[in-house]
């Protein structure tokens, strides 16, 4: 067998289809480690959710347990950019970048504010926003179904959890999408200061804002977000914006990428889209196959707080190593069937694209809303969809898989 290559995550044939890529490293080159990054790659699931489970080895930061001088300098200054101070303190160091006791007691504020039980409430009007949508779609005319379907229903979501006005929309989508590239190591210097200026920009408005709440508090996050307390415990300004501003972050960059992804899975297996239509009864499993088959989320990284063995490979304090989940969502010995295929109608409630353990994704129940809410839409009112033009490139980025634009063309049930 050739040897293997080096690891390309930017090369156009990866971006285009990494799975053949993670099929071959799982099997040849599980674990590896790729200088470019600095990191150590895991690529099958049970070594990556264990990773994720262990709280004693691993760590989202490494500042509860080690001193600057035991870790990567070249990690840290990648990390927490001297020269984007604002982008360091209300996105690198939000509550689900933290560990405890300052994760346990921010997230344990913020699931105050933001419960389970409330955030259902927004399903009936996701669906009726994306049934308005498709019907000003079906038309036969194709169009841009990441602009005008996938985007606008986790924008829609999150004004309306913080109480933020139409007019915003755009500027909401602006923000994240210049906000989250830092993330990638593509990231140029310009890309990091418009990431900085997205941020200062942001947490100017969300100032604003949370003083129009303190004066005239609503029903919505940033006055649950003002008001929430926990043994005398409460949420700081700053921690206010960090946490809007995550809650911006996740719930649009990446749900529209699972909504995109979960829209081209659909046209390019026709066969699987007709059986959805007739199970709608099936949707939610459908859900979990898709956000597995291609996730939108496809790699995470942790420190590395203390040497240990995973894997076979021995890992070095100090250092971090990258998951590549979306290889671990296609891992032969996690999942029944052939992992290549799409099949709506597979268990797939071990993936782990929202992660796992303590920082396991608080806003993945919200995601399914959505993308519950969009299928559901489209299989009451599409009887088929196809790719209506060339795709683009797909987003230059290892950790956000999606595109850019898709072209469909739908015709009406």
């Amino acid at each position: 067998m050739d040897a293997f290559p080096k690891f390309e995550p930017y090369e156009p044939a990866f971006l285009e289809d990494p799975y053949p890529t993670f099929m071959r490293l799982r099997a040849e080159r599980p674990v590896f480690y790729d200088e470019d990054w600095r990191l150590t790659f895991f690529t099958r699931h049970k070594d990556i959710k264990s990773i994720f489970m262990d709280r004693q080895q691993f760590g989202r930061d490494y500042r509860h347990r080690l001193k600057d001088n035991q870790v990567d300098s070249t990690l840290v200054e990648r990390i927490f950019p001297i020269n984007a101070p604002n982008w360091v303190k209300f996105v690198r160091e939000a509550f689900m970048d933290q560990e405890p006791t300052v994760h346990t007691r921010l997230r344990g504020l913020v699931s105050k504010a933001f419960t389970r039980r409330e955030s259902h409430s927004y399903g009936p009007g996701l669906l009726s926003l994306a049934n308005s949508i498709l019907d000003q779609k079906l038309d036969g005319e194709s169009f841009d179904a990441i602009k005008n379907f996938a985007s606008p229903i986790p924008v829609s979501l999150i004004a309306d959890l913080m109480g933020i006005e139409e007019d915003v929309h755009a500027r909401l989508t602006e923000w994240s999408s210049l906000i989250v590239v830092p993330y990638d190591l593509s990231a140029s210097a310009d890309d990091l200061a418009k990431a900085e200026k997205a941020t200062i920009d942001f947490a100017e408005f969300l100032r604003g804002l949370i003083e129009k709440r303190r004066r005239d508090p609503g029903s919505d996050l940033i006055s649950s977000m003002l008001v929430v307390e926990e043994a005398g415990d409460t949420l700081t300004e700053d921690e206010i914006i960090s946490t809007a501003i995550l809650t911006l972050n996740a719930g649009h960059e990446a749900t529209v990428q699972a909504i995109g992804n979960a829209l081209l899975a659909l046209a390019k297996h026709p066969d699987q889209y007709r059986y959805l239509t007739g199970n709608v009864e099936g949707i939610s499993t459908a859900v979990e196959e898709l956000l597995r088959y291609d996730t939108p989320l496809q790699m995470f990284d942790r420190w590395i707080l203390e040497d240990c063995e995973i894997g076979g490979c021995l890992l070095k304090q100090g250092q971090k190593v990258g998951l590549l989940v979306g290889s671990a969502n296609h891992d032969e010995a996690a999942f029944v069937g052939d992992t290549e295929s799409l099949d709506l109608t597979r268990d797939s409630s071990s993936h782990i694209a929202f992660g796992a353990g303590l920082h396991h994704c608080i806003g993945s129940h919200l995601a399914r809303i959505e993308l519950v809410a969009a299928i559901t839409a489209l299989v009451s009112k599409v009887q088929t969809l196809e790719i209506a033009d060339s795709l683009p490139q797909r987003k230059p980025s290892l950790v956000f898989r999606g595109l850019s634009s898709l072209p469909l063309s739908l015709t009406p049930r």
